[in-house]
């Protein structure tokens, strides 16, 4: 009797051991990391590539809820951009655990008209942004745009309750001065975004000078030494966008960074997007500056000092910390894919 009853004893202590683990691994899967949403012209050039895989493979840091894509004016087509960022996906170990979305091939001011339809263009991605954004978390839902901002304003318009979840950190314009790619591209959406009362922080880019991410650059040479291997190691290789067959992301970028064809004196490419991903990681590797709200007006950034709606401004990267996180991201991460 004393035997059954020492039996039943321990079958009750390991049912409620189980029962505290369970209840654990809910725990932590609640605060998976920071819930992000990454909007990106994949196609474009190569830094959304390094961004999107160093995002990826910061399993610890992001909890990546979804790629949505949209098109600007180099890369093709919508269906181009997706392409690219399901490579990234696949060459990182990520087929199957994260979705690709389509976005938007137009701009803010003609597709805001057919909103009120079901089916849009865009649609698919601006639905996944709401939907995403109303879901209850203990932390604001990190919209990440390293391209035009159509898709975040698209969702914002149709849904403005989404305001109050989410926070956008966009890479993009050279504020205080005039121009920049992800701008020019539709500047209607970033007034938009602008004028609404929304969490607002707009990554610098400022093209040839030291305070922006232009100064977040890489020589190519350092590429063709660094990343040959690098990453995790997939068994199904992933054709290229210039062709070519690989089986992890390392070597994909050399194959990038070779059929490159502007570079800066010294054969140097800025890594523009991975410094916005970089700083959301550890903000510590750039400076935020608060400043009143500007809007853009004739091409030129017009300041109102009187608005009492704030953005956020960064700027004076770490270039060293940035890339030798992104080495170590990649070094870590070697090995086939479980």
């Amino acid at each position: 009797m004393r035997n059954t009853f020492a039996l039943l004893s321990i079958l009750i202590i390991l049912f409620l051991t189980a029962g505290c683990n369970i209840a654990s691994d809910t725990g932590n899967s609640e605060s998976k990391g920071i819930p992000v949403i990454f909007d990106t012209d994949a196609n474009n050039e190569l830094d959304d590539q390094h961004a999107l895989a160093y995002l990826l493979l910061n399993e610890e840091t992001f909890d990546v809820l979804g790629i949505t894509v949209n098109a600007t004016r180099s890369g093709g087509e919508i269906d181009e951009h997706m392409k690219e960022a399901n490579r990234v996906v696949d060459l990182v170990g990520w087929k199957g655990k994260v979705s690709v979305i389509k976005g938007a091939n137009g701009d803010f001011s003609e597709i805001r008209k057919q909103l009120d339809q079901k089916v849009f263009d865009g649609s698919e991605a601006v639905d996944f942004i709401i939907e995403e954004a109303m879901k209850k978390r203990k932390e604001l839902l990190v919209l990440l745009p390293v391209g035009k901002l159509t898709n975040v304003a698209l969702a914002l318009e149709k849904k403005p309750a989404i305001a109050k979840r989410i926070r956008i950190v966009w890479l993009g314009a050279n504020y205080p001065d005039p121009g920049e790619y992800n701008l020019e591209n539709d500047t209607a959406s970033m007034n938009y975004i602008l004028n609404c009362d929304v969490p607002f922080e707009m990554v610098t880019v400022r093209y040839g000078l030291p305070s922006g991410t232009a100064a977040v650059k890489v020589a190519r040479r350092e590429i063709y030494t660094r990343m040959p291997g690098l990453g995790p190691k997939v068994d199904e290789a992933v054709i290229g966008r210039h062709e070519g067959s690989f089986n992890c992301f390392g070597d994909y970028s050399v194959d990038l960074f070779r059929h490159i064809e502007h570079l800066e004196d010294g054969c140097f490419r800025s890594l523009f997007d991975l410094a916005a991903v970089t700083i959301v990681k550890d903000p510590s590797w750039a400076e935020a500056v608060e400043v009143p709200c500007p809007i853009y007006i004739d091409n030129a950034w017009v300041d109102q000092p009187q608005n009492v709606r704030k953005i956020v401004i960064w700027e004076n990267f770490n270039k060293d910390a940035i890339l030798d996180d992104f080495y170590k991201t990649l070094e870590k991460s070697q090995g086939p894919v479980q």
